[in-house]
């Protein structure tokens, strides 16, 4: 885990980390991505609903590792993306996970065909894994910036666990915080599994 707050802006410290992870190998990638997937067995029952996402790029996880999952709990619920008129993010929708009826959307994602749930639907989940870019001890988390996560998490139930799924080295002190920011309440990396926020113990 990184010591310290990272300075800068929202952007810099997007572009610093999107660098980073981009740098990372392949082969590293890969031991991180069964590594998350070992500890899904540890944090999840099978009467759950969770929330999850499958990665692109260089985030972290896989695709195996939501099917893992599937495997493991009553329903998993994967977020679509949609926009106002005015090009503004809506709170995400979301599709029950059913890995032969995905189809491609934007920003390079796979999303659930239809038929949608509501936006409520996140009100279902006893578990949220929520992408990000960096997480803090006190529960804020950097994303990509689109907002679509910021309208959505305020809709959880208060007993849900928002889990931000980082690299280890993703974890940091501080980050720069806004009023609208709904805290994680744990986070997932691929060495030390899933902990608690200092806020939440």
């Amino acid at each position: 885990m990184v010591d310290g707050m990272l300075t800068g802006t929202k952007a810099q410290h997007r572009a610093t980390l999107l660098a980073a992870r981009r740098a990372v190998p392949a082969a590293t990638r890969a031991a991180e991505a069964r590594a998350l997937t070992d500890h899904l067995g540890e944090i999840v029952g099978p009467g759950d609903t969770v929330c999850a996402y499958l990665p692109v790029g260089a985030e972290p996880g896989s695709a195996q590792m939501v099917d893992h999952l599937r495997e493991l709990c009553a329903r998993v619920l994967l977020p679509v993306t949609r926009s106002g008129a005015d090009g503004e993010p809506l709170a995400l929708l979301w599709g029950v996970y059913v890995p032969e009826a995905l189809v491609a959307a934007r920003f390079g994602l796979l999303e659930p065909a239809e038929p949608w749930l509501p936006s409520s639907a996140v009100a279902e989940a006893d578990m949220v894994l929520v992408p990000a870019l960096a997480v803090d001890r006190n529960g804020v988390r950097l994303g990509r910036g689109g907002g679509f996560y910021d309208r959505s998490l305020a809709l959880c139930r208060p007993r849900a666990k928002l889990v931000a799924v980082v690299r280890d080295d993703e974890v940091v002190d501080e980050l720069p915080s806004e009023a609208h920011d709904v805290r994680m309440t744990h986070v997932l990396t691929p060495h030390h599994g899933l902990f608690a926020l200092a806020d939440t113990l």
